[in-house]
Parts: structure tokens; C-alpha cells; sequence
């Protein structure tokens, strides 16, 4: 059962980010690049990987479609075909809180593999 549940989700296409609110009172704003390259999906999170697998080149991915999952999670389909994870509610929320160590790491990640976060 999960810790956390949303109130709000909104789609905002132009900035292409996804903003969630929490019953705590929790508001975050995540990028779509983000929710791409720290996907849930075993495509992403390999089987008992550490890190999940360096996904680069999505700077511009967008979100084109958000589908509820019961009353646990949603399923984000990106415009880049990307649509095999889920996104339960506490790992969205912990996606949320823990937004900067996570993208600071990934950032670190892409330097020392000499990619980049464009296509």
C-alpha cells in the first residue's frame, strides 16, 4: 500500500514537465527528461542493477500521454516510444524528493561515459 497519494497531476506540454502534488502537501515539478531516463521500466532499471542502465539523449523528450494504473500508479507514454514503466505513487514521490542527488549522479554519470542529454 502505498505512503503517498497524488492529488493533482498536470501535464505541462510547453515546459515538458509533470507537476505532482501530494496528500502531505508535497508540490514537485519533474522533467520529462528526467521521468524518462529514471524510468521504473526493466528496459531502464535492468534486473537487480545498482544504477539504473544511462539513458542519454533525451533532453526534448516530452510526455504524449498520462494512463491511470487502478489507484496505485500511471503509465507515462513519451514521445519517443518509451512506454513500459509504471510509476507508483511512492516512487514518483521519492523521484520528487529526491530530484537533485538523482540528477546530479546522472549528470556525473553521462560526463564520465562522454554522452550527452542530446539526441
Amino acid at each position: 500500500m502505498s505512503l503517498h497519494h497524488p492529488t493533482a497531476i498536470t501535464l505541462h506540454r510547453q515546459s515538458r514537465t509533470l507537476e505532482v502534488a501530494f496528500d502531505d502537501g508535497s508540490t514537485f515539478t519533474l522533467p520529462c527528461e528526467y521521468l524518462r531516463v529514471f524510468s521504473p521500466s526493466a528496459e531502464v532499471r535492468g534486473h537487480g542493477l545498482p544504477e539504473p542502465l544511462l539513458v542519454s539523449g533525451k533532453r526534448e523528450v516530452n510526455i504524449d500521454a498520462i494512463e491511470p494504473v487502478g489507484q496505485y500508479a500511471v503509465k507515462l507514454i513519451f514521445d519517443d516510444g518509451h512506454d513500459s514503466g509504471l510509476y507508483d505513487w511512492d516512487f514518483l514521490y521519492a523521484l520528487g524528493r529526491d530530484h537533485d542527488a538523482h540528477w546530479a549522479r546522472y549528470l556525473e554519470r553521462l560526463n564520465a561515459a562522454g554522452k550527452t542529454r542530446d539526441a
